[in-house]
């Protein structure tokens, strides 16, 4: 594609040494930067792209868009193109390079602090069963057509973005589910995208490292919403929990935008009650478009309830027909990491689940209260380089909602694990928990003192299967680690160790 047609699709300052010139692909990393690519110098919070121009021209880049003036600058040889904002560009320059994928396909976008990817992998397995073929893009993983891959972020950058959504396109998907994360509408991720519907989870504390106030957050979080009104092709819809505060808020931020409301409220549009669920699943009554439905889903706890009844007042908004979805609902597969129950010994029950936050670790336990267990024995602990602040609230929640709690390392990053752990520590009120730097061995210690009828809870980590540490990711499964510890307890249990 010439750079000049690309130019077209967004405001432009100025262009130095002509814009005849073909692009046969975008990048916004030195590092990757193939022999034809449009190089975007974007600035952001450690590095700004400027300082890898001659890089990126070395491998091969045929030119360059910066918000930066380059004027004056020394790097002859490619046009370089001047634009008020790099990210805003980039991410139009994007959707007109793959084609504008996001038109040919029904698009949901969902955004909040959680519930994202169990709602968008919900809407994914809703339109698959019902032969609408759905790609998914979120915090696990990335599924395009004959493709599942690891997700490097839940949000990728939009010249990555585009181009999945081109190739899901391309491959004979017909609908998409993206997780939308709150620093991926500040950076412009998403632009370009035209949503079918846009979902609003919740909000709670998170991230505040990032957004410095909840009020910021919000903020950023009410973008997508806010962009409805803004697309050329589509009317997007907005669906908003509007039992949560904050979604209460949204609904008077959203203008000239269909909205359609859920949770258990009287005036939900999308309304659920006559909730109940054990260790296998749940079921409630759903009633929606003038009709009662029953609905039964092998997810526990009434946040997926929550999860449940967004994804089908999305896929209702995208076209499906609902009696359909309900149907589909009942089959919906075990979202990896969001209260997974771990194979093993049947006499209690063990759970990873991805919580780490104070909302989504009180949600949780409220959920495996409710099922009843002896007792319930809680492990958890706080990333670095993140919101010290809710440190002291997560081990408030612990406690409060559980038997035994003990406290352990969860990616420490940058930071001394121990110091982050006496952080999370102020929390507590009592002095009667335990506490391992090595998170083997809290888990260990966890499932060593299970009795029947226990339930073991392995929080914060989920689906991740590393230990990010100072010197780097290295191998760490929650649910691996957990059976592991179980099956031994298995086989001491049976006295075959002692022998």
């Amino acid at each position: 594609m010439k750079l000049e047609s690309l130019l077209q699709s967004t405001q432009v300052i100025s262009v130095i040494g002509g814009s005849d010139v073909t692009v046969t692909g975008l990048s916004c990393d030195s590092r990757s930067v193939r022999k034809g690519d449009l190089f975007f110098a974007i600035s952001g919070s450690k590095e700004n792209g400027i300082h890898f121009v001659r890089e990126a021209m070395e491998k091969g880049a045929v030119a360059v868009a910066t918000a930066e003036d380059l004027s004056k600058s020394q790097i002859p040889g490619v046009p370089l193109a001047r634009v008020p904002n790099a990210r805003v560009a980039m991410a139009a320059m994007a959707s007109a390079f793959y084609g504008n994928p996001s038109a040919s396909l029904a698009v949901a976008g969902v955004t909040g602090t959680n519930g994202k990817t169990t709602t968008a992998w919900i809407i994914r397995h809703l339109c698959d069963a019902v032969g609408r073929p759905c790609g998914l893009v979120g915090t696990i993983e990335y599924v395009l057509p004959g493709i599942v891959e690891p997700a490097s972020r839940t949000t990728p950058e939009s010249v990555d973005l585009q181009r999945m959504l081109g190739d899901m396109r391309d491959g004979g998907f017909r609908a998409a589910a993206l997780e939308v994360s709150s620093h991926a509408l500040m950076q412009n991720r998403v632009g370009g995208v035209e949503f079918d519907a846009a979902v609003f989870t919740n909000l709670t504390q998170d991230h505040l490292d990032y957004h410095g106030s909840m009020e910021e957050y919000f903020e950023a979080k009410s973008l997508l919403f806010t962009g409805l009104s803004k697309q050329t092709i589509k009317k997007g819809r907005a669906i908003i929990n509007s039992d949560d505060r904050y979604g209460h808020r949204l609904l008077d931020r959203v203008q000239g935008v269909p909205v359609i409301t859920y949770g258990q409220g009287s005036n939900c549009q999308f309304r659920a009650s006559n909730i109940a669920y054990n260790a296998t699943g749940t079921t409630f009554r759903l009633d929606a478009k003038g009709r009662s439905y029953l609905v039964r889903t092998p997810l526990i706890g009434l946040f997926n309830v929550y999860n449940t009844v967004a994804a089908l007042a999305v896929t209702s908004a995208m076209g499906l027909e609902l009696r359909r979805a309900i149907a589909a609902a009942a089959t919906i597969p075990q979202v990896p990491g969001r209260l997974e129950r771990v194979p093993g010994k049947k006499n209690f029950h063990a759970f990873v689940d991805y919580a780490h936050t104070p909302d989504a670790l009180v949600n949780v336990l409220k959920t495996l209260r409710q099922l009843n267990p002896a007792r319930i024995i809680t492990v958890f602990g706080c990333g670095g380089d993140r919101d010290r602040a809710k440190r002291p609230l997560m081990a408030a929640a612990a406690e409060q909602y559980s038997d035994r709690v003990i406290l352990t390392s969860d990616n420490p990053r940058g930071e001394d694990p121990l110091e982050i752990m006496n952080e999370a520590g102020k929390g507590f009120r009592f002095q009667v928990h335990e506490s391992y730097v090595d998170r083997e061995s809290a888990i260990r210690r966890a499932v060593e003192t299970a009795a029947p009828g226990d339930v073991v809870l392995v929080a914060g980590k989920g689906h991740e299967n590393y230990q990010e540490t100072a010197t780097g990711r290295h191998p760490f499964d929650d649910v691996r680690v957990t059976a592991r510890a179980m099956a031994r307890k298995d086989f001491d249990d049976r006295g075959e160790a002692r022998r």
